[in-house]
Formats: structure tokens, C-alpha cells, sequence
């Protein structure tokens, strides 16, 4: 079995947090503690779909990123088995968002987060997401 990191908060946002498609789409970390992480993004012109808004991918692969993020400050590894979004407003280009992932329920190997992706100055709900980890212990 694979050791877990000496300071898995450091792992969850500098590791996860900055993996190679977070880096390409412009995710940021923005807070992390344990079973907590606060991400950002801003909706660039490659984001959007053919109504001008925010494309649900981009907001999708926001929240997934919470998750793992949020899911990995703890003593094992954890990959997400499933989710389910629901988008609620759009959102124009040059918004800013911020995605917060916040433990529902935690087991030994599985736990279940919530997401909400708003707004970063105006605080609308754009989008809630509920995922759930798979944790290798």
C-alpha cells in the first residue's frame, strides 16, 4: 500500500490541486484546510457555449477539481467514483468563480461532498454538485 504524504494539505493543494488539467483550464487553489478546499476560475472566451455563457464542462470540471482537492487533505488517497450537477444561472465571460467542497458524510473508503460554485463577487449560485470518493487506505 502506498505511504501517505507527510502533510497531506500541502499534497491536496499543491499536487491535486495544481495537476496538469487543472493548470491548462486556470483552476486555482485558493483556500485549503481538511476536508475543505475553496477553488477559482475565471470563464475565459474558450469557455463559453453557443448562448455566450459559461459552458457546463468548464463549470463541471471546477467542481470535480473541489472535490478532489477537498477529498485528499486526509491520511489516504482518494478518487471521485461519482457526481451529479445541477446548473442553475449562467454565467458571461470574465466571471470569476469560486467553487466550495465541504464533506456530507464520511466512512472508512467512501464519503460524499457537496459543491457549490458562485459567483465570486456577487455570491449567485451558479451550480451544486454532489460527488462521491472512493479513499485507499
Amino acid at each position: 500500500m502506498k505511504k501517505p504524504p507527510a502533510d497531506p494539505i500541502r499534497y491536496a493543494r499543491e499536487v491535486v490541486g495544481k495537476d496538469p488539467m487543472a493548470r491548462h483550464l486556470g483552476i486555482e487553489v485558493l483556500e485549503v484546510r481538511e476536508h475543505f478546499a475553496r477553488l477559482g476560475l475565471e470563464v475565459k472566451a474558450e469557455y463559453l457555449n453557443a448562448l455566450g455563457r459559461a459552458h457546463g464542462i468548464i463549470i463541471y470540471a471546477l467542481a470535480d477539481q473541489a472535490i478532489a482537492v477537498a477529498s485528499n487533505t486526509g491520511d489516504d488517497s482518494a478518487v471521485v467514483l461519482e457526481s451529479k450537477i445541477n446548473f442553475l444561472n449562467g454565467v458571461p465571460e470574465g466571471t470569476r468563480l469560486e467553487a466550495v467542497a465541504t464533506p456530507v458524510m464520511r466512512k472508512r473508503t467512501i464519503a460524499l461532498w457537496n459543491v457549490e460554485i458562485r459567483v465570486q463577487s456577487a455570491g449567485l449560485l451558479v451550480a451544486a454538485c454532489q460527488g462521491m470518493t472512493y479513499h485507499k487506505r
